[in-house]
């Protein structure tokens, strides 16, 4: 009798301790599939992990790698900057206030008013209502979302077990979530993608896995790079930008490369309306202008047509997976085209990711990699949400081919900029052309042509270069991508292309023929000296004899009488090295300026009677 009550009390025990730990770690506890095997390799987690596990491991190593940079010795923050990237540098203002949660939104109601209203607009304020809506309705999935954000809170013992969520008020995200009171000196804090990933674990994970899931085969990028995991560091680590004086203008690369500081880029604070960030308009801030124009390309093409003209008919409170038979979508968005991998929606947007931001020639040279291969079939996949497998094939085939072909033409155009750069024929590079603020270092149509001028440097070879393979291409590949045919053609893209080749292609010739003029008469000023040693050779000019010269010259036979504009094939720098005609030319040619330059003189001889200027 004795043995069996004790074997209940055993039993009971070990029911009670099966159930707490069931409530403290719920089935949904198990990792969601939609965060990638290579983002748990990374961080040393199992799919069994729970959800405290997983947010710890993520966010340790997301502001271990939040950085100042590499470059930070030479650059300093600008009092902006600590609204870019709170978790670096903002520091609260100097309001000694201890306030609870009622008294943020009793203050700042008449403080910043637009903030309480668009939070009033908010899930976050009106979960209850979430909650009663009926399954049938479009926002339903939302239910799944807060018992999820709750599951994330209780395992982060932030929730007690059992307790619905009432609301998310400010002082939750902006002290700390669950927070009755806090001090506004300094407690106070702007978020970052780790707070917001305290409730939204799975969002933050995955918005966290692209530096896993993009690992260049051939180093064409370093690991993560471009997406907006790491587009914080990207920038801060870039030597123009750090070098840049005008720290007002550089705060304008930030502005948008903040995705990796935090999550109000695509989630407007506060009201952080879904329907909000499901439109194309959610892109355009940061997606526009010469260096990468997908949204004005989107918008031109026969997909963006769509949407401007009925896409107000579609339901955008649907998600994106249930945007065409829920939403009524009939053609895509950015969004639908860039979250979509193998047939679910993520906050991954770069496991397709082929060419990158740029088209470099590191890419186009091997798509046969299997690598490449599989990341087209996954696009053939997205596309064929509304086009025929064939039909998105033959157009992904014909982007490939159409962006190599870019890429060709930069890169035969850069052998024509590096030469004259390695010739020392820029304009004013051996006498004015100052090396560019550190870190940054002097370069042949180098970046900071865009941003930094000083002297002749950069000249309009290196700016039109820099144009050119940092613009112009990339503007053409987002044309083809997007299928914008003017983005691509005409307006942009190829065009342009062939209009810088021709200017770089056009100095080319006028610099070489410039130099090979300034050789010639140089040697003429040398001979009437009859003193060679006064007049040294330029760094450009070769020893007696020597044949090899710039690109774009010829070398003379040896007894051929020099026609051209190089004479250095010649073996002696003497005038006689000449023929006889074309010595009388040039000394007459000389000759003549110097009697035009006489003539004006003597008609800007004051009269007798005009004294002569001080």
């Amino acid at each position: 009798m004795q043995g069996n009550v004790m074997r209940s009390s055993i039993t009971g025990l070990v029911v009670s301790m099966v159930l707490l730990l069931a409530v403290q770690f719920p089935a949904s506890a198990r990792i969601w599939d939609s965060v990638p095997d290579e983002q748990l390799s990374a961080l040393k987690l199992s799919r069994d992990a729970t959800p405290k596990e997983l947010f710890d491991a993520v966010a340790e190593r997301y502001r271990a790698e939040l950085t100042k940079g590499k470059l930070a010795k030479w650059w300093e923050p600008i009092p902006m900057d600590q609204y870019y990237a709170p978790t670096l540098f903002y520091k609260p203002p100097a309001l000694d206030l201890q306030v609870s949660r009622d008294q943020c939104i009793a203050c700042h109601t008449g403080v910043t008013h637009g903030w309480v209203v668009s939070w009033q607009k908010s899930v976050h304020a009106n979960l209850d209502s979430i909650r009663a809506l009926p399954d049938s309705d479009v926002r339903g999935y939302k239910k799944d979302i807060i018992k999820e954000v709750e599951g994330n809170l209780q395992s982060q013992s932030l929730l007690a077990q059992g307790k619905a969520l009432k609301d998310v008020s400010c002082i939750d995200c902006h002290m700390g979530v669950g927070k009755a009171e806090g001090n506004h000196a300094t407690d106070l804090r702007l978020p970052d993608r780790a707070v917001c990933g305290t409730c939204h674990v799975r969002q933050f994970a995955e918005a966290e896995s692209e530096r896993d899931t993009l690992i260049w085969p051939q180093k064409q990028w370093p690991n993560g790079h471009p997406s907006h995991a790491v587009d914080f560091m990207a920038t801060v680590e870039l030597a123009t930008w750090a070098a840049m004086e005008n720290r007002e203008a550089a705060s304008a690369c930030v502005l948008c490369h903040v995705n990796q500081t935090k999550c109000d880029t695509c989630h407007t604070r506060h009201q952080f309306s879904t329907v909000d960030s499901r439109k194309p308009q959610a892109c355009a801030t940061c997606h526009n202008g010469v260096d990468h124009n997908e949204f004005e390309q989107y918008l031109l093409s026969k997909h963006g047509t769509v949407y401007q003209t009925l896409g107000h008919e579609w339901n955008w409170d649907a998600r994106l997976a249930d945007a065409q038979d829920k939403g009524g979508m009939t053609a895509p968005t950015c969004q639908f085209c860039h979250f979509e991998y193998k047939g679910e929606f993520t906050h991954n947007l770069v496991r397709k990711v082929r060419w990158g931001f740029l088209p470099l020639k590191e890419i186009a040279d091997n798509l046969d990699d299997p690598w490449f291969k599989e990341r087209k079939t996954q696009w053939q996949g997205t596309c064929s949400h509304c086009h025929s497998p064939r039909f998105a094939a033959t157009y992904l085939d014909m982007i490939d081919t159409g962006v190599k072909q870019g890429t060709d033409i930069v890169e035969a155009t850069r052998k024509v900029v590096q030469k004259l750069y390695d010739d020392k024929l820029m304009v004013g590079q051996k006498t004015n052309r100052p090396a560019p603020p550190e870190p940054e270092k002097d370069a042949a149509g180098g970046f900071y042509s865009l941003f930094i001028s000083k002297g002749n440097n950069p000249t309009m070879v290196d700016r039109t270069f820099t144009e050119m393979w940092e613009q112009h291409v990339t503007q053409y590949m987002k044309g083809l991508q997007h299928v914008n045919p003017g983005g691509w053609s005409y307006t942009g893209g190829w065009s342009p292309l062939i209009k810088d080749q021709i200017f770089i292609n056009e100095q080319d010739t006028k610099l070489r023929e410039m130099a090979g003029l300034k050789d010639r008469v140089d040697k003429l000023e040398g001979n009437r000296t009859g003193s060679a040693k006064d007049h040294p050779a330029s760094t450009n000019d070769k020893p007696s004899g020597a044949n090899d010269k710039p690109a774009g010259t010829s070398n003379p036979q040896q007894g051929e009488k020099t026609t051209g504009f190089d004479n250095r094939g010649g073996a002696s720098l003497a005038l006689w090295s000449l023929d006889r005609r074309s010595a009388s030319g040039a000394l007459a040619l000389l000759g003549g300026g110097l009697v035009f330059g006489g003539l004006i003189s003597l008609r800007r001889k004051p009269p007798d009677d005009e004294p002569e200027p001080q």
